[in-house]
This record gives C-alpha cells, sequence and structure tokens, in this order.
C-alpha cells in the first residue's frame, strides 16, 4: 500500500477531552499539510475545525454518544443534529453497550436507526468496542448495524482499552459482508499495523497518530 492510499483511508482525530482551541488549530493545520481527508474533533470543536478545514475541501466527522455509549436516543439524536448544523459531515456513534449486554437488542437497534435517520443520508460509522464483548456480542452487535441502516461496523473508541485487531477486523468483515464498510479504531500505531489491518478487511481508519503512522514511525496514542 503506497502513503496516499493510506492517508486517503485515515480518519485523523483529536478527541482528548483536555484539547484546547490551540491544539484543534495546530490539528487543523497539519491535517492540511498532509492531505488528510477527514477529521474527527469532539462536538464543542466541530464548527471552528468546519471553519478551518472547509476552504481546503475536508471532511469534518464528530463522535455521537461519546466515549460510553450510555446516554439515551434523543440526546444522541439532538447531538447528531446539532453537529451536523455545526458542519459535521459524517457521525461515528457509540452503541448502547449496556442495553447489548442485556441483551435488549431492539434498544440497540433502535438506537442506531435513530441516529441513522437524524444523519439524513450522511455517512454514519457505528462504534462496538470490541475489547468489551465477546464473540458473540460482537457478531450480534454487527449484524443489527447492518440491519438499523449503518455504514460502517468501527470497533472502538481508544479510549476503554482495547482496540482494533487483526482477528476482529477479519470477523466483522466476514459478518458484514464485503460491501459494507469496517473502520478499524484504537491500537493502530504504526505503517505494519495499518497495512495488516487493511488486509484484514478495514476500509477505513481512525488513528490521533495518523501523522506518526504515514511517517514510518511509531504513534505513543492508543485511540
Amino acid at each position: 500500500m503506497n502513503k496516499q492510499d493510506l492517508i486517503n483511508m485515515i480518519d485523523y482525530t483529536l478527541l482528548k477531552p483536555t484539547a484546547s482551541k490551540a491544539d484543534i488549530t495546530t490539528f487543523c493545520n497539519e491535517t492540511i499539510e498532509h492531505g488528510f481527508k477527514t477529521v474527527f474533533v469532539n462536538p464543542y470543536y466541530v464548527s471552528y475545525a468546519h471553519s478551518l478545514l472547509s476552504p481546503h475541501n475536508i471532511k469534518v466527522g464528530v463522535p455521537i454518544g461519546f466515549s460510553l455509549g450510555g446516554a439515551t436516543t434523543h440526546t444522541k439524536v439532538e447531538e447528531t443534529k446539532e453537529a451536523i448544523k455545526n458542519g459535521a459531515v459524517e457521525i461515528d456513534m457509540l452503541i448502547n453497550l449496556g442495553a447489548l449486554k442485556s441483551k435488549e437488542y431492539d434498544v440497540v437497534k433502535n438506537d442506531i436507526t435513530e441516529v441513522v435517520k437524524a444523519s439524513e443520508g450522511l455517512l454514519t460509522k457505528v462504534i462496538i468496542e470490541t475489547a468489551l464483548l465477546t464473540k458473540e456480542e460482537k457478531i450480534t452487535a454487527s449484524e443489527l448495524i447492518v440491519e438499523a441502516g449503518g455504514d460502517f461496523v468501527k470497533t472502538a473508541t481508544g479510549f476503554n482499552g482495547g482496540g482494533a485487531t487483526v482477528e476482529d477486523v477479519q470477523l466483522l468483515r466476514s459478518v458484514v459482508g464485503k460491501n459494507f464498510g469496517v473502520k478499524a479504531a484504537g491500537g493502530v500505531r504504526n505503517y505494519q499495523d495499518a497495512v495488516d489491518i487493511v488486509n484484514a478487511g478495514a476500509n477505513r481508519i481512525g488513528a490521533s497518530g495518523a501523522i506518526a503512522i504515514i511517517s514510518g514511525k511509531t504513534s505513543q496514542t492508543s485511540y
């Protein structure tokens, strides 16, 4: 995989809770310099990042229900609508993990469905936090995402332990099929990690250490 192909697949992220406006400015300048196509910032910074990046045709995405997933569906829907008004064009939502663990699958599916509706056709990725799930739960969650109309299943936030593994990406790809999105996030720290993850079936990568990854170095962050 050449460097440009990898750059095109990476969502560059800055989601740490202590990120300042100056950090976001630096982050956006780095995004422009290195040619990333999409960034993810917390909802508070969507409007500001959009103002800096839209002149360069760089998309701003937003995490919803981040980073625990336990917000009500109404809250996730309103958060999605506000983010879109502020310039977000990709939505990465976290499923209701408690409902999944409780086998309340209708709740999980409805939660996703309502956010997909609120997204009004924008790309919606659904985070399942693989490190916290059994194999059977990963399969069930992925099936629910497909049924609910999501566009991607995403491995992890990177904030709750674990992250993307080759084995998990292979499993998710086997469940959702070849034409569905699989985003690997959390734990992709260097170029070889990225290549291995893509070969396993991921077609998008989320990484805060994106610059290190494309430069052949090793990122020190896990999200």
